[in-house]
């Protein structure tokens, strides 16, 4: 039996189909992530997705983008299942794994605000179709048609699950944004007066009604409880700085984007932590510390 196949044709269209792939990746793991808001699990699932696309015919595929983003999609709800089931034993209040580039990169950065720590923490309070939807099409621009295939419903019941996760979103997001410049000034005050156990400063740069959260994952002290209220916030920033001080120890901050916004990363002696702030007219709404080191593998030292 004759075989029509081009051999040398078909390596240049795999080549092809794996060039693009990778073109589409860095989105990818940001649809997974932002389902996921874990940066392992969300690799898993991108691989799974190439596995699966060389199991298909590239031929058949019109839209390799949104054939991809839906498969994806996919991957990532189905693992959601099994990771809040997970986090429902997490010790401690549980945060998204941070995404940290180097200010370095500030002239061409990976990161944006589709991936912000901000919208990540409103997501976990949405059920995971009302996340999947309001990310495949208000962030990934997924039609309503493909999310329906990912999540299971009519394309009518997704448009509702969006509508609901985008009021959520919006109620939760910052009403009056900082610029980039003001963003930089104010984590950097922010950074002095916590190194310095300065009590006053921190209050001046935390609106009132502020609330930390501070994820050790039960394998490095952290606050059990998110704190609500400024002073609060500043008596157990101050009182951290004033017994590290103490023990003659100096904690170390540079800067660093954390999913795309401007942010800290702090060592000490015994841990690492990375802070990331929600700004608000001017003032720190909220402040995430991830301290798990499960979730700092590559940050344990400062570069060079």
């Amino acid at each position: 039996m004759r075989d029509d196949r081009d051999t040398s044709g078909g390596r240049g269209a795999g080549s092809d189909l794996a060039a693009q792939f990778e073109s589409l990746r860095p989105q990818l793991t940001r649809v997974a992530y932002g389902i996921l808001g874990s940066v392992a699990e969300a690799e898993d699932a991108v691989q799974e997705a190439w596995l699966r696309l060389g199991r298909t015919d590239a031929a058949e595929i019109e839209d390799l983008r949104a054939w991809l983003t839906t498969v994806v999609g996919r991957l990532a709800l189905d693992a959601l299942g099994s990771a809040r089931r997970r986090r429902e034993s997490y010790v401690g209040e549980w945060l998204p794994e941070p995404l940290v580039e180097e200010y370095g990169a500030e002239e061409n950065p990976t990161l944006d605000e589709s991936v912000s720590t901000a919208l990540l923490v409103v997501l976990e309070r949405l059920s995971p179709a009302e996340r999947t939807a309001f990310l495949l099409h208000d962030v990934f621009d997924l039609p309503f048609e493909k999310v329906a295939a990912v999540v299971g419903r009519s394309p009518a019941a997704v448009r509702q699950l969006a509508s609901r996760a985008r009021g959520h979103v919006e109620a939760g997001k910052p009403r009056f944004p900082a610029d980039r410049g003001e963003e930089e000034r104010i984590v950097a005050a922010f950074a002095t007066a916590w190194q310095e156990g300065d009590h006053e400063a921190l209050l001046g740069l935390l609106d009132p009604d502020a609330i930390m959260r501070s994820d050790g994952g039960g394998r490095v002290p952290a606050a059990g409880k998110a704190l609500l209220g400024a002073e609060r916030i500043a008596r157990a920033l101050a009182s951290f700085a004033h017994s590290a001080e103490r023990r003659g120890e100096e904690p170390r901050a540079r800067f660093a984007r954390v999913n795309g916004g401007a942010g800290l990363v702090v060592h000490d002696r015994y841990s690492t932590s990375v802070v990331s702030l929600t700004i608000d007219a001017g003032r720190i709404a909220a402040v995430d510390i991830v301290r798990n080191p499960e979730k700092l593998r590559g940050l344990t030292e400062e570069p060079a």
